[in-house]
């Protein structure tokens, strides 16, 4: 099973801790370094009260395509430190640490990333043609394609840091810990909610919003543990993250970019839609159609039971599943 994975490697929990350090150094230390020094750059020529100090203040100083590929390239560092971590300190390899499968299985990874992105760009296409009031023609060639290039190479890098430290990273760290499934599951979920609770949508919307970040959390790890590896999480957010920055933005939203739409609806109308259809009604429909799709079972052990080594011994043993699935 996909914790017991930590077992192929030195698992001990003070490597937990130093490797913990060294991810969230790479990440919010030196991988801040970029947006910083060009902030400090762009700033020179500015009086001191005139340097911003938050982000749109940061954004309408760099623009947002160039602010948004600094920001990016933040989670780039988080994820070196990551691979960096597991494969110096746990001696495990990036394979062993994504998946029991033999090999990474892309299908599982490119099956979930065009389901999803076909579903919640069709959400925000049937919104636009229902309510085309709530939504102004954003299309600029040049800047989109900027844009393009950016999101298409950094996303994905971006919400693979996220879903190998808080599914893979922590979980599997927990686990040993724990000695338990469902501890680190509900841990990583609200830690992953936790993690955008300065977004600017928790502002407009309010704390209520915490439900779809902790829900699409809990819905992220409930398919990594039962799929056995990371590969349908990596396809979702990356599916999630790349069409919501290409089709629409908006001026409350976290991702500010020259996209296709622009959103200019209440976010407090929005609520219902945006929150609680997603996390009670979208996300347990694609648990449903993934179950059946591969054969998912034992539902009770991998999501509540006891994390044992010698299920991690077993899996060097033979993979679960197929890499043709």
């Amino acid at each position: 099973m996909y914790i017991e994975q930590a077992y192929k490697g030195l698992h001990e929990w003070w490597r937990y801790i130093i490797g913990v350090a060294i991810i969230f150094s790479a990440w919010q230390f030196v991988g801040m370094i970029p947006l910083l020094s060009a902030v400090l750059l762009k700033s020179l020529n500015l009086d001191a009260d005139s340097i911003p100090t938050d982000i749109p203040e940061i954004m309408d100083l760099l623009g947002s395509n160039l602010f948004l590929f600094l920001m990016l390239l933040s989670f780039v560092f988080g994820l070196a430190g990551v691979f960096l971590s597991t494969k110096l300190i746990h001696k495990l390899s990036v394979t062993n640490f994504t998946t029991v499968r033999r090999k990474i299985d892309w299908k599982r990874f490119w099956f979930i990333f065009f389901l999803w992105g076909t579903v919640s760009s069709s959400f925000v296409l049937v919104d636009y043609f229902m309510n085309p009031t709530d939504y102004e023609w954003n299309f600029n060639l040049q800047p989109f394609l900027i844009l393009s290039v950016i999101a298409i190479v950094l996303i994905p890098l971006q919400t693979s840091f996220e879903e190998y430290f808080f599914r893979g990273y922590l979980m599997q760290g927990l686990g040993v810990v724990f000695k338990h499934r469902w501890l680190p599951l509900l841990i990583t979920s609200i830690g992953f909610g936790l993690m955008h609770i300065a977004n600017p949508e928790v502002e407009k919307m309010g704390y209520v919003i915490m439900i779809y970040y902790i829900g699409t959390g809990l819905f992220l790890g409930v398919i990594t543990l039962m799929d056995d590896g990371l590969e349908l999480a990596l396809g979702f957010h990356a599916a999630n993250n790349l069409f919501a920055a290409l089709l629409v933005t908006a001026d409350w939203t976290a991702f500010q970019t020259h996209s296709i739409l622009k959103d200019l609806s209440d976010p407090g109308e929005m609520a219902l839609l945006e929150i609680f259809i997603p996390v009670f009604v979208v996300f347990p429909i694609l648990v449903l159609i993934l179950s059946r799709k591969y054969g998912w079972h034992s539902w009770k052990e991998k999501l509540m039971g006891p994390v044992e080594e010698s299920k991690g011994l077993d899996n060097n043993i033979k993979a679960i599943g197929s890499t043709d699935t």
